[in-house]
């Protein structure tokens, strides 16, 4: 059965770090147009779905999992192949999707799952609006640009022609969490949506390290993928004698409550930074090597600038080096405290809203 009408069309996927922020704006677009009636368009991996299901949109599935391969490896090169497929089979269902929703507009959020719907709604001379996240845009939101989308960006600066800066949109829930001094401090780690391998394994080294103490508790959000391998390891690693706290979860539903409870963050760079910055958490960020453009590094290094973060490069990352600057932290409240207040600068708690006005005004619902 196809899809009915809808007004807006929000296109978002690849990472929490693009899908969370579409739901902030569709919330924000609802309160300003109650009777609108927002369509959802995602990439095919279950954590898109199910967080835009969780919201409560309604929405379409495009047959695209990944983005294309940085290298000329065999194996880039046959990832690089099924992407393609991939694509061709997205702007078919693209097309049929467009014929039957038949949007008043369109906004999307970047990642490789964005380009097939944008081009085919610019065609049909849909309005659209796209958001960038970072300072140094991706492929998906400059050739979007080039296709007439207006842009909204997090950062001023960034090189996209006519850009808006509107701040990243952060989740209404985590925009209201208060925190809250726990006892004993908690150490809070996430890799992104996704997880990351280096994170996990930097903190099982240091549980390792940290595992006679009882001043400070960790809780790590491993992703879904590494869960059973993490929960495996730290069982067979641990001792009936340890007085550590540790919590490991495979993905953080509630992290409005993981921002609240935790003294500090270790996080990668991409948008769970803005996150930081909404709830003034104090951080040491780890950005992934392999992102595009590099803008998980300039993102950590805009924020250590600040005084809001330690940024550690992916390839310092191991349990020593994190046990190293965690317990210089712990140790010096005011610097945490210093630290908190310069997080909180780099906000825009109306962000949200500042997109969805600008999606009113360009796509003609003003």
């Amino acid at each position: 059965m196809s899809p009915g009408p809808a007004d807006l069309l929000v296109v978002a996927g690849g990472t929490g770090g693009h899908v969370y922020p579409a739901i902030a704006v569709a919330r924000a677009f609802t309160a300003m147009h109650p009777s609108a009636r927002i369509r959802f368009v995602v990439d095919a991996r279950p954590a898109s779905r199910e967080a835009v299901e969780r919201a409560g949109f309604d929405l379409d599935v495009v047959p695209i999992r990944r983005g294309l391969q940085r290298g000329r490896s065999w194996a880039s090169l046959r990832a690089n192949a099924r992407v393609g497929l991939d694509l061709m089979r997205s702007i078919v269902v693209s097309w049929r999707l467009l014929r039957s929703v038949r949007p008043r507009a369109v906004v999307g959020f970047g990642a490789y799952v964005s380009l097939p719907v944008i081009a085919l709604a610019r065609l049909r001379r849909v309005p659209v609006v796209v958001h960038e996240q970072n300072g140094r845009p991706g492929l998906a939101n400059r050739i979007a640009v080039r296709l007439g989308a207006r842009p909204a960006v997090s950062v001023p600066g960034t090189p996209l022609r006519g850009a808006i800066v509107t701040g990243n949109p952060v989740r209404p829930d985590i925009v209201a969490a208060a925190r809250r001094p726990v006892v004993p401090p908690l150490v809070g780690v996430v890799g992104a949506s996704l997880g990351a391998g280096v994170l996990n394994d930097a903190t099982l080294a240091l549980c390792d390290r940290w595992r006679g103490r009882d001043d400070v508790a960790v809780e790590l959000v491993t992703g879904p993928a590494h869960y059973d391998s993490c929960a495996a390891r730290y069982g067979a690693m641990r001792c009936d004698d340890d007085r550590l706290s540790v919590q490991i979860v495979a993905y953080e539903h509630d992290m409005a409550r993981l921002y609240a409870d935790a003294t500090i963050m270790v996080t990668r760079g991409g948008g769970s930074v803005w996150e930081l910055a909404a709830v003034g958490m104090p951080a040491i960020v780890v950005p992934w090597a392999g992102a595009a453009e590099d803008h998980q590094t300039a993102n950590a290094r805009a924020c250590a600038e600040a005084g809001a973060a330690v940024h550690l490069p992916e390839s310092e990352c191991d349990g020593a080096r994190l046990a190293t600057e965690l317990d210089a932290l712990l140790a010096d409240g005011d610097r945490l405290e210093r630290m908190s207040l310069a997080m909180h600068s780099l906000a825009r708690p109306d962000a949200a809203r500042a997109v969805a006005h600008l999606l009113s005004q360009h796509g003609g619902f003003e």
